[in-house]
């Protein structure tokens, strides 16, 4: 069995992933499966949230331990998918922004060494990710969080980088598609 295809898409939230991962998962050839932080949020308990969402500043020390576990969880999630034969995408918002390094980028590729991974930064104009946070919630936090935010996820390295301000989540997913086939994924 021909192990499947995984894209981890990175980015702050409301840059746009879970809208491109469902681009992906209409428009790519095979069945491609969608999980990440919303996903992940929706299984735990209240003290634990919000688990991999935990956002850059290191405001939250005592469930830094926690919060790499559930990446390492994530990770062999996306791993045994791809071993069964099944494409996923997953979005995340991956950083190392937290009181200390968690190593989360190299867990990542430790967990799918040898496995076909492509992580895809996702990004979008500030003032595109304030709109679109504060459309979603109502409001927006202080500018210090949002810079956090951008920062944190900028220092993640990344395979390929799609701004989806400009392009959209169809343009971005269908750049994606066009690094894949140039890397002789499909």
């Amino acid at each position: 069995m021909k192990n499947g295809q995984i894209i981890v898409l990175s980015g702050q939230p409301r840059a746009g992933k879970s809208r491109i991962a469902r681009v992906i998962q209409a428009t790519f050839p095979g069945d491609w499966l969608v999980t990440g932080v919303d996903a992940q949020m929706q299984a735990l308990p209240a003290q634990l949230q919000p688990g991999i969402g935990l956002r850059p500043g290191g405001e939250r020390p005592a469930l830094e331990p926690v919060i790499r576990r559930l990446y390492a969880v994530l990770f062999a999630t996306l791993a045994a998918y791809s071993r069964q034969g099944f494409n996923v995408v997953a979005d995340v918002g991956l950083h190392d922004g937290y009181s200390q390094p968690l190593g989360l980028v190299a867990l990542l590729h430790r967990q799918l060494a040898g496995l076909p991974l492509v992580v895809v930064g996702v990004t979008a104009a500030p003032e595109v990710i304030a709109a679109r946070r504060k459309a979603t919630w109502h409001k927006l936090p202080p500018a210090a969080v949002l810079d956090r935010w951008a920062t944190a996820v900028a220092a993640t390295p990344v395979d390929l980088t799609v701004d989806s301000g400009e392009l959209g989540a169809t343009g971005c997913a269908a750049r994606i598609r066009d690094f894949m086939k140039e890397g002789g994924a499909f």
